[in-house]
């Protein structure tokens, strides 16, 4: 008779046992587990990963008063655990890798006196340790261009190496930077932060390489000189504001021939160029010309004369930094005449417009 109530005294029990579990049960994919870390880490240096249960809709459900409601259980192996906290719906743990690579650390929460239940929610996410020295190389200026990664010649630069150290890995440590500009130029120096000025447009890659070094003792080896390198670069496009134009065509010409004047911009494209003849020397309005995008830093005008007179070629470029006028006069002679000999008008002074 004992033998034959047996299963069904357990299986009460077990019933009795799940009661408890209910609220756990019906919360399972009503929450969500975020997850921040402050990784990538240099091997040996603490990382902290925090994760927090929050309401999966974007907070319109409200979380438990009970704050002994759940538990959280992570996975983090070869990893090492250097320390846990726990709070009412989130919990931290800081780890250490001692050795390069991608670990995934897993985490998920159950009801706090069921372990084994099914998880209210879960969350994953790989932690990259590496051996080098972690950080980037900053590149800043007090004149802002438009287009990525984009600098001003003959302006200074402020290179600047940021360290990723948030545990104070490198506290004890020094430093020391070699910086290569890519233009031939070579620096060492023990500040993370640099100036430097660049003279010709161009694009060059700075390179940099960080070596730190510290004292550390060690089990059976005593003191000993640690040390971690690192190498760092960044792609620079250097561009200079419009200064001017120079005008290279003739002064004189006779009807109905073709004329060429070649304009060289003292400047960085891309540019926008617009011209009309004029029969004075006067700045061109708004909608007066049609603008031509150009490339490069020459562009040739043609253009044939049908009637004699005094003209003077209004030419506007600009760029997204800065915009200059120049001007270009030209006598025309009827065909059937001579033209007088005349030296050339020099080319004008180039006149820049911020």
């Amino acid at each position: 008779m004992a033998s034959a109530l047996w299963p069904r005294v357990s299986h009460i029990l077990w019933l009795a046992c799940l009661l408890p579990l209910a609220p756990a049960v019906v919360a399972a994919g009503l929450y969500e587990l975020r997850l921040i870390t402050n990784s990538p880490a240099t091997t040996g240096a603490e990382v902290t990963i925090m994760a927090s249960l929050v309401s999966s809709d974007n907070g319109s459900l409200v979380l438990p008063t009970d704050t002994h409601s759940y538990r959280f259980h992570w996975i983090h192996s070869p990893l090492l655990l250097t320390g846990k906290t726990d709070e009412a719906f989130s919990s931290t743990i800081r780890t250490v890798g001692n050795v390069p690579g991608d670990f995934p650390v897993s985490v998920w929460v159950t009801a706090a006196n069921c372990g084994m239940c099914q998880p209210v929610a879960r969350s994953l996410l790989v932690l990259s340790v590496t051996e080098f020295l972690v950080g980037k190389l900053v590149v800043t200026q007090n004149t802002s261009l438009p287009w990525p990664s984009s600098y001003l010649t003959k302006t200074v630069l402020k290179l600047s190496f940021l360290l990723h150290d948030p545990s104070d890995f490198f506290k004890t440590a020094w430093f020391l930077y070699r910086w290569d500009f890519g233009d031939g130029t070579l620096l060492v120096t023990e500040d993370s932060t640099v100036s430097y000025n660049y003279s010709t447009i161009g694009t060059v890659t700075v390179k940099l390489k960080v070596v730190a070094e510290w004292e550390q003792t060690t089990l059976g080896a005593g003191k000993g000189i640690m040390q971690k390198k690192g190498d760092f670069s960044a792609s620079l496009k250097l561009r200079e504001t419009l200064r001017g134009i120079q005008v290279l065509g003739p002064t004189q010409i006779q009807t109905f021939q073709k004329m060429t004047v070649t304009l060289n911009f003292l400047g960085s494209p891309p540019l926008t160029v617009c011209w009309r003849l004029k029969p004075e020397c006067l700045p061109l309005e708004e909608g007066e010309c049609r603008p031509v995008p150009v490339a490069s830093t020459a562009y040739n005008l043609t253009h044939t004369f049908r009637d004699p007179g005094d003209y003077c070629f209004s030419i506007r470029a600009e760029n997204v930094i800065s915009k200059t006028h120049q001007y270009h006069r030209i006598q025309v002679w009827p065909s059937t005449s001579l033209a007088p000999s005349v030296p050339p008008t020099p080319p004008l002074t180039p006149r820049h417009q911020p």
